[in-house]
């Protein structure tokens, strides 16, 4: 099996449209809704897609909107899921959708519609999330890095601008670390910094117990706190509950909790975490996980970095104000 080869799943405003062959034989083509949708549906549909084998009949999206061709990078552990969009063409700029703990790449719908035609972009599905599941939780922040690295490499994708909320951040910033020169630019959005000496040592062992935490909330609770938590618009909550609902309550502790021990592992590292880029901080005025807002204003005024407050967004405030969030990524990209 290549390390990287093509399967169909395009995708257009307000879902994809998937063809695959079930295990009878028998091929389908299928839309599939992405938000406040089916999205039990729409895995087993993306799942079947990874691993047929079969060439794709379907080459171009139905309907108005923009098309991404969705791929799969094969490591030792499991299948990656990722989607590229490469309309813009070859001199265009690259941008590269790294989307947080638990969610999946429908987080970044509305950037990947509005920058579609205008630059190159790639989302994926990070290990043991979404499509790119079963997946064992055996890995660090710089493993997912490494992978991203091999993946931007097998599709030929140079000097790309990371674009990366909560854990995709901290991603981002694994990924100059280990590739320095390599980023052309790097927008974090409701994330942190990774450098230790920003945490409190009783924070970072508080990250390390997190899953009694959870385990100890019913599901049927756990999911509209959840999605209450991180968003302030009904299309931000719908967002996140659609997540939520694509796993099972023991999927979601174990996956959270392995999250935040990664956090904790890799801020108590001894890497620099230097940000050899261009970079800009986005954060929501309302982000009220954990201290995402009071870390940016730190990490602003240690770094250097600009910050911008995202008004009214919670912590999904590229889901919340997308327009906003649009109009500060097209201006940051511009500048480099």
């Amino acid at each position: 099996m290549p390390d990287s080869y093509r399967k169909t799943a395009l995708a257009r405003a307000g879902g994809f449209f998937n063809t695959y062959y079930e295990d009878e034989g028998h091929y389908h083509e299928e839309s599939v809704e992405t938000v406040a949708g089916d999205n039990g549906r729409y895995y087993d549909c993306l799942y079947e897609t990874i691993v047929n084998g079969a060439e794709p009949l379907v080459t171009e999206a139905k309907g108005e909107g923009w098309a991404m061709e969705m791929r799969a990078f094969h490591t030792a552990s499991g299948e990656v899921a990722y989607w590229v969009d490469a309309f813009a063409g070859p001199d265009a700029e690259w941008l590269v959708f790294l989307p947080g703990l638990t969610a999946d790449h429908t987080l970044f719908d509305a950037q990947l519609a509005y920058f579609s035609g205008k630059a190159n972009c790639l989302v994926w599905d990070a290990p043991a999330h979404g499509a790119s599941r079963p997946y064992p939780l055996d890995f660090s922040m710089d493993d997912l890095a490494r992978i991203l690295h091999d993946i931007l490499e097998s599709e030929g994708i140079e000097r790309p601008v990371l674009v990366g909320q909560s854990l995709g951040g901290y991603v981002s910033q694994a990924f100059i670390d280990l590739f320095p020169g390599e980023v052309a630019g790097f927008v974090a959005i409701d994330s942190a910094p990774l450098k230790r000496k920003y945490y409190p040592t009783w924070e970072v062992k508080a990250l390390r117990h997190t899953k009694g935490m959870y385990q100890a909330i019913p599901w049927a609770l756990l999911k509209p706190w959840g999605s209450w938590g991180t968003a302030t618009t009904e299309r931000g909550r719908a967002g996140m509950r659609s997540f939520m609902d694509g796993y099972t309550k023991r999927e979601y502790v174990d996956l959270a909790a392995h999250g935040y021990r990664m956090l904790a592992d890799t801020v108590e590292s001894k890497q620099r975490f230097d940000i050899d880029c261009p970079a800009l901080l986005l954060c929501g005025e309302k982000d009220h996980a954990g201290d995402v807002r009071p870390f940016n204003r730190k990490w602003a005024a240690g770094e250097g970095i600009p910050l911008v407050w995202v008004p009214g967004a919670g912590h999904n405030s590229n889901v919340d104000a997308p327009g906003f969030v649009n109009a500060q990524i097209e201006e940051f990209v511009a500048s480099l």
